[in-house]
């Protein structure tokens, strides 16, 4: 499943966000790329060890874990791998799949892709997110603050940037469900019981839907 989720982030959180990395190190993407990635990377993005890092990560993951959709749609267990990026003109990133482990002394699953916007799209030219899929590819090119959400098995890239200058912050979720079907079955069950919800109250139908969701929850959580 494919999501979209818009205003992730506040306006103060954004522009928060886009003071720091002003002040920031920008160094080589390919930094952080796989071995056949590094062919295609073409982008810079904020050092881990930064003093800008850890409180940016902290800030972006604060937004995720409040975001209702986010957690209806994924059913987190650990967000990671958080890179600040960072394209200027030319810059793109070519075809490519994310790693499915990642990590350092301890790994994780990357199950779920996100990026996260960051500039408005009219301060650029280009550096659409293309997802490829077998019936075709679809470019992605959001409001700042809003956010795409994907399988990690997908094929992608990002479109050359022709002006100006595209921030986004990209990273990686390992889900308490890792089969994207059954992610897609729990969130449509969870869409539908919290209508009922917001309708009727605490029906017996909501009770019977809530336990089947719990239920698979149970079955299919690692």
């Amino acid at each position: 499943m494919i999501l979209t989720i818009d205003q992730v982030l506040t306006s103060e959180e954004l522009n928060d966000i886009i003071e720091k990395l002003s002040q920031a190190n920008f160094i080589d993407g390919t930094a952080t790329a796989g071995w056949h990635a590094k062919l295609v990377k073409n982008n810079t993005q904020i050092e881990k060890n930064s003093l800008q890092s850890q409180p940016l990560e902290d800030l972006v993951k604060t937004a995720l874990r409040r975001n209702v959709l986010l957690k209806m749609s994924v059913c987190p267990k650990c967000i990671h791998t958080l890179l600040f990026s960072r394209y200027e003109k030319g810059m793109s990133y070519g075809s490519h799949t994310d790693n499915a482990f990642m990590g350092g002394q301890q790994f994780w699953r990357s199950d779920v892709s996100f990026t996260l916007f960051l500039s408005s799209p009219e301060t650029y030219s280009g550096g659409e997110l293309v997802i490829e899929k077998t019936e075709g590819e679809t470019a992605y090119k959001l409001q700042a603050g809003s956010m795409l959400v994907y399988p990690s098995s997908f094929l992608h890239h990002v479109n050359p940037v022709s002006e100006g200058v595209r921030l986004v912050v990209v990273g990686w979720i390992e889900s308490l469900v890792r089969n994207p079907a059954q992610r897609e079955i729990l969130f449509d069950l969870d869409t539908v019981r919290r209508s009922i919800f917001a309708k009727d109250g605490k029906t017996l139908e909501f009770d019977i839907l809530s336990k089947t969701y719990a239920n698979l929850l149970r079955q299919w959580g690692s």
